[in-house]
Order: structure tokens, then C-alpha cells, then sequence
């Protein structure tokens, strides 16, 4: 069927879309404030803390790319609703969850929906507005929505959070759900991709079995590295993701053909953008333990501190693509991550005693720098020499980066702050300074990774302004931000 020809239907259904893309990008965030009175009411131990926004992130990841393709082969608007009926509902387990395993698997649940969920609202929003003035504003708008997101997400979660119950901070995507169903129903129409329906099943199952393998694994070591279980997953992680691989090679219908992925400039972004996922879901949690743990914040105080980095950021989306488009991407690839860099070795520096104003906001102003340099090219090098029939999925893969090395690096962190608390711990400090030493080290890898992200770019990002830029016509195509 065809996409809605009046105007006013039009406009209404960039409203329902832009509200699921607010919900799916918000729920990475929301729950990080909420964090440790969901771990105090629940008993969770801080390694098992990290599941909770892990489980989100991994199973969103794995499966965005499987869910582009059920969107576009079943039916988009059918699997909008799907994924909104089964947001919802994982959403309410969560929010009723009466243990931590069960936290766990709601948000896991959460994930698999919404890797249903984003995919099928693009590609409606693709085939709703598709060409002229009014796509670039239905795009700019949804890109909008989509930077603002992990900032509405902190301070809902603050205000829920500190009026309300951490469990609201699950149980409002309920309220969201509903508008959503009843707009979609409203406002939607039906369409499909031609051609093959071909799924690819064991494609999928290694390659979320293997992530999820390789983050068990890393979570292990935190008791050790050298232990037969830590090993074992590690192992079986890499097994499972070379079985990926050499299935994608096989089969007529790759879930990624690995053509996506070899081309050294998107090979380039994607990695960079899996860094950028460490950061913002893996090191950046530390920050707001921070805030409330050692530095006493309320849970709304802790959303607000956090946002200055994503005003920064909205403020200079407009420089950085003024930048973007006379010198191209790679000059901001390059410098980006070394801002971004000199803003987390800074962020080290936090101590039981300091403040707010000193410590922490001249970093978050340094990373908003550096990470708006950053996602925007993201989006564009994501299609770099790409062959129009994976266009998409390339698209969808700069998305499942971020939160795939946001899982890994969550992991990695976690194992990292715990061993530096614990040996500083052991050295006689006292509880609130082993935790910003634990803090510190997860800032200061983070600054490193940052660093090797800057590398990376200059080694695989090259190119001239017209090589490295795919050729949208100025008034048909607005690539929306990360």
C-alpha cells in the first residue's frame, strides 16, 4: 500500500514516528538514573547492575538488522505495531519486576522490540516523505528527536526517579505505547519492500548468542581473567561470531553481507561509532554514580548535570554541518575524538571533595565538542561508496555498533572500576575515594580508546570532500543525526 498523500496525514504520522524514535532512543538513558535505587530495593550487586542497561543495549544491537528486515518484508506497519504492543508489555514487567533476573529480562525483552520498533518507523517515515522540502523537514525533525533523546531520557528519569519510583521510569513507555498504538492505527499505512523474503535465522542466532557470549565473558572477569568460565564464554564468543562470518559468506540473504563492513572508510566509521557506544552507554553510567553516590546528588539534579554535555552538542550540530559540508568528514573524525579525548582525561581528575563547576562541567563541555563532531559524519560515512540495495543496512549497522561496543564496553569497564576499587580499598583509602579511583580508571580508558578512535580515522578515513561524502541532492535527502 501506499504511503498517506494528504498533507495533514502526512505531518500526523511524523508525529506517531518521531515519538517511537523518542521512546527506543530514551530508554538507553532513562534507567541509568534510576540505577542505584533499582539496585538497593532490588539487591543487585554492581556487576550484575550492568545487565540491566546491558541487556537493553546488546539485544537492540544484535537484532536491529534482523528487524529492518521484518519491517520491510512483513510489513512495516505491522511490525510497528507488533514491537509497540511488545514494548509496552516488557516495559510493565520491568516496571512491576520484583527481582533482579527478572529486571534483566524485561529490558532484554524491551530490546528485542525496539530493534522491531526503529527500523519499521524509518523506513515508513522513508517511503511517508519522499522527496522535496517537506522530506528534509520530516527528517530534520526526526533527526532532532533522536540527538535529543538521551537527554530526555536523563531528566525524565531524574523527575520520575526522585517524585515517583525508579519503576516509573519503565512504566511511563506504557503511556507512550498507548498514543502510539492508537496514532499508528490512526495514521499509518501499510508497506512492503519487493523481492526476496529470505530471513537469515542462523546468521542471527550466532551472531546474538556470540555478542552475548563475549559480554558474559568479559563480565566473568571480574573474578578473573585466567578462570575456566571466564575463558570458556570468551571462547565460545569468538567460535560463534567466526561461524557468523563465514555464514554471511554462504547464504544468498546475509543479515550483513560482509561488503558493508570491508570497505575501509564505513569499516573506519563503524568502529569509531562502536568507540562512541563505549563512551556514551559504557564510562558515562560511572558519571552518574558519581553524581549520586559520592557527590549526594537527587536523582533530578544527576539528569540535569548530565544534560550540559547534549546542549553542547544541539548547539553546534548547525557549525559542525556548516564544517561538514565545505571541508568533509575526515578533518572532524580526526579531531572530534581528541576532544573528546581531552574532556574524559579531565573527567579523571574527579575527586570525593570536588565540585560540580570544576571537576565535571569543563569535561562535559570538552566531550559535547567532541562528540558533535562526530555524529553527524557518522551518519554520512555509514554510506560511503555503498551500493543502493545496502544502503539500509549499513544505515542500520552504524546504529547496532554504537550499542554492541556500548555492551562490550560496559562490560570492560565494569571489570576495570571494580579491580581499581578494590585495590585501592585494600591500600586503606576510604569508601568514597575507592569509588572515583574506580571511576577514574574507566575515564581514563575511555580517553585512550578516544585516542585509538582518532587513529583509526586517519588511517582508514581518507579521501577527498567528494569522495568520502555520498552525493544526496541538497532538497531531496537530509540524513538524520545518531
Amino acid at each position: 500500500m501506499s504511503a498517506p498523500h494528504r498533507p495533514a496525514a502526512r505531518w500526523w504520522a511524523l508525529g506517531v514516528l518521531s515519538l517511537v524514535e523518542l521512546i527506543v532512543t530514551l530508554d538507553v538513558t532513562i534507567v541509568t538514573i534510576a540505577l542505584p535505587q533499582a539496585q538497593a530495593e532490588l539487591g543487585l550487586s554492581d556487576g550484575h547492575r550492568q545487565w540491566i542497561v546491558t541487556a537493553y543495549a546488546l539485544t537492540f544491537g544484535a537484532l536491529l538488522l534482523l528487524g529492518g528486515r521484518v519491517a520491510d518484508y512483513w510489513g512495516r506497519k505491522r511490525a510497528f505495531m507488533l514491537g509497540m504492543v511488545g514494548f509496552g508489555a516488557a516495559s510493565a514487567w520491568g516496571g512491576l519486576a520484583q527481582s533482579g533476573t527478572e529486571l534483566i529480562a524485561a529490558r532484554g525483552f524491551q530490546g528485542l522490540f525496539a530493534a522491531l520498533l526503529a527500523p519499521a518507523a524509518l523506513a515508513m517515515l522513508t517511503v511517508t516523505f519522499t522527496h522535496g522540502r517537506e522530506r528534509n523537514i520530516a527528517f530534520a525533525v526526526f533527526g532532532t528527536i533522536a540527538g535529543s533523546g538521551a537527554a530526555v531520557g536523563l531528566v525524565l528519569g531524574g523527575v520520575l526517579t526522585e517524585f515517583a519510583s525508579w519503576r516509573w521510569c519503565l512504566l511511563v513507555n506504557v503511556v507512550f505505547v498507548v498514543a502510539g498504538l492508537i496514532g499508528g492505527k490512526l495514521h499509518l499505512t501499510e508497506s512492503k519492500a519487493e523481492g526476496d523474503n529470505r530471513y537469515d535465522i542462523w546468521g542471527t542466532l550466532t551472531v546474538t548468542l556470540g555478542l552475548g557470549a563475549l559480554v558474559y565473558g568479559f563480565t566473568l572477569a571480574e573474578a578473573g581473567w585466567g578462570r575456566s568460565d571466564t575463558i570458556g564464554f570468551l571462547a565460545l564468543g569468538v567460535v560463534l561470531l567466526a561461524v557468523f562470518v563465514r555464514i554471511q559468506t554462504r547464504v544468498a540473504e546475509p543479515l550483513l553481507p560482509l561488503r558493508v563492513l570491508l570497505h575501509p572508510v564505513r569499516g573506519g566509521a563503524f568502529l569509531v561509532q562502536a568507540v562512541v557506544g563505549s563512551i556514551m552507554i559504557g564510562s558515562m553510567l560511572y558519571l552518574t554514580f558519581h553524581f549520586q553516590i559520592v557527590m549526594g546528588m537527587s536523582p533530578l539534579m544527576s539528569g540535569l548535570a548530565n544534560v550540559s554535555m547534549t546542549a553542547v552538542i544541539m548547539f553546534l550540530v548547525p557549525l559542525v554541518t556548516k564544517i561538514l559540508n565545505t571541508y568533509g568528514p575526515r578533518p572532524l573524525m580526526i579531531v572530534g575524538p581528541l576532544f573528546s579525548a581531552a574532556g574524559l582525561f579531565h573527567l579523571a581528575g574527579i575527586t570525593p571533595e570536588g565540585s560540580y563547576l570544576n571537576q565535571v562541567l569543563p569535561a562535559l563541555v570538552l566531550l559535547g565538542i567532541g562528540l558533535s563532531m562526530l555524529f553527524i559524519p557518522l551518519q554520512n560515512l555509514a554510506l560511503t561508496g555503498v551500493e543502493p540495495q545496502d544502503a539500509g543496512v549499513a544505515s542500520a549497522t552504524v546504529n547496532s555498533t554504537f550499542h554492541i561496543g556500548g555492551s562490550i564496553g560496559l562490560a570492560l569497564f565494569t571489570v576495570l572500576y571494580h579491580s581499581t576499587m578494590e585495590s585501592s580499598l585494600h591500600s586503606g583509602n576510604a569508601q568514597s575515594a575507592a569509588y572515583t579511583d574506580g571511576y577514574s580508571a574507566t575515564f581514563i580508558a575511555s580517553a585512550i580508546a578516544m585516542i585509538a578512535a582518532s587513529l583509526i580515522s586517519a588511517l582508514l578515513i581518507r579521501g577527498t570532500k567528494s569522495e568520502l561524502m555520498p552525493q544526496y541532492e541538497e532538497e531531496d535527502t537530509v540524513v538524520p543525526a545518531a
